[in-house]
């Protein structure tokens, strides 16, 4: 096996709950070392969750996957010899990484001032709510507030302005954005190749929210008027909705407007009530879509899915079933594309990042490290002696490892 991208690169992780951490479980992929600093106690507020329901194994399966690979240093950033511990582990760390409000940053002295003269080479990643500037600079955010509702996504992503805006799921926009502060990560990094220095690089949920929403901002610039989907039996093409076949599943169509594609799906569903000629040009279809969402309802109700999704696939056209989660794990081209990885060290499969380069084997993926769990030996790797790490340790500042 050939060297990893990132093997040698040391990352600090002084964040919380997704967007951050996730940036560097992707790195952690391709080899990267991750410190994952947390307050001694109950460490990163992620780790909490909900009771599990009743049957389900009490687990935080968030944070399973969002702080695999990496090693938790529980360390007290608001006493002065935990900032000075941090302040140690930097001056040989390539990135740092957080998203700690502004505010807290200053009181906890480790804003980019605090740590860029201790380290020339560091990459400094900062992630926010709403942006660096700007009246809500300095305002939390989570990705259901800030990327989800204050972007617009919420407001269309509903069947028609009737409907009940539609909440968002966990870490629906936390994910996707960790990629934008990965991707700024890996551009300093190149700037740092070409100039030996290092920089100060930053995301928000607000920013990547607007990107994820591109496509309708774009449109509300331009002049246009956005308004949300209309409901599914108002749908202007019946070509481009769902569709509930008989075993109660749902497929999704999304047939080009062409002719020789209309052509081609007649005769998968083989009813001569597709000649109609209300259906006969792309016009007529759009002018009749009512109708002939309702023709399609009856067709697609007459059979199960795995009957629609064979005849379709062999005859191209493109959809798509709509899954529920519980069948991704048994999803042959999950697992087959490798997006379904197992840990190497227990019995579960956790969610593989979304990037793949030729030539390199990302690690198998470990399990995330309890609180502090590493402690002692992230000190001893940075130099300290047990005396001092047992001193350490009797105020508090660190939690006692188990390892």
């Amino acid at each position: 096996m050939s060297e990893r991208i990132f093997d040698g690169l040391k990352i600090i992780d002084c964040a919380s709950f997704i967007a951050g951490p996730a940036a560097a479980t992707v790195m952690s992929d391709f080899g990267a070392e991750i410190i994952k600093i947390e307050p001694p106690g109950a460490g990163d507020p992620y780790r909490r969750r909900a009771v599990p329901m009743p049957g389900q194994p009490p687990l935080n399966p968030g944070f399973i996957l969002d702080s695999r690979n990496k090693k938790s240093l529980a360390l007290d950033l608001r006493a002065e010899a935990g900032r000075a511990v941090l302040y140690r582990l930097v001056q040989g760390a390539d990135v740092f990484i957080t998203n700690y409000p502004p505010p807290v940053r200053q009181r906890l002295k480790i804003t980019y001032d605090d740590l860029a003269p201790l380290n020339e080479r560091l990459i400094y990643a900062s992630f926010t709510g709403y942006g660096e500037t700007g009246p809500e600079a300095n305002k939390p955010g989570f990705d259901a507030t800030a990327w989800w509702a204050r972007t617009g996504l919420m407001h269309l992503v509903r069947a028609g302005e009737a409907a009940t805006p539609a909440r968002s799921l966990p870490g629906m926009g936390d994910h996707p954005s960790s990629m934008g502060t990965y991707g700024a990560i890996v551009t300093a990094l190149y700037q740092r190749e070409r100039t030996g220095k290092g920089n100060y690089v930053s995301s928000s949920l607000l920013a990547n929210g607007l990107w994820a929403n591109g496509c309708s901002v774009q449109a509300a610039l331009c002049g246009d008027k956005v308004a949300p989907q209309p409901p599914r039996e108002e749908a202007i093409n019946a070509l481009r909705v769902h569709y509930q076949c008989g075993d109660g599943r749902w497929l999704l169509l999304s047939i080009a407007s062409d002719e020789w594609r209309w052509e081609k799906f007649k005769t998968c569903l083989a009813d001569s009530v597709l000649d109609d000629p209300r259906f006969a040009t792309i016009d007529r279809r759009e002018g009749h879509a009512r109708e002939l969402l309702a023709v399609l309802d009856r067709i697609f109700a007459s059979r199960d899915l795995a009957h629609w999704r064979q005849v379709l696939d062999e005859a191209g056209i493109i959809f798509g079933i709509v899954a529920e989660t519980q069948d991704v794990a048994q999803d042959e081209q999950v697992l087959a594309a490798g997006h379904i990885v197992p840990f190497a060290d227990t019995g579960y499969m956790t969610v593989n990042s979304p990037i793949e380069i030729r030539g390199q084997q990302k690690i198998r993926p470990r399990h995330a490290p309890e609180v502090g769990e590493h402690s002692e030996s992230v000190l001893r790797e940075a130099g300290y002696g047990e005396s001092e790490i047992a001193a350490l340790r009797e105020a508090g500042v660190i939690n006692r490892s188990t390892v």
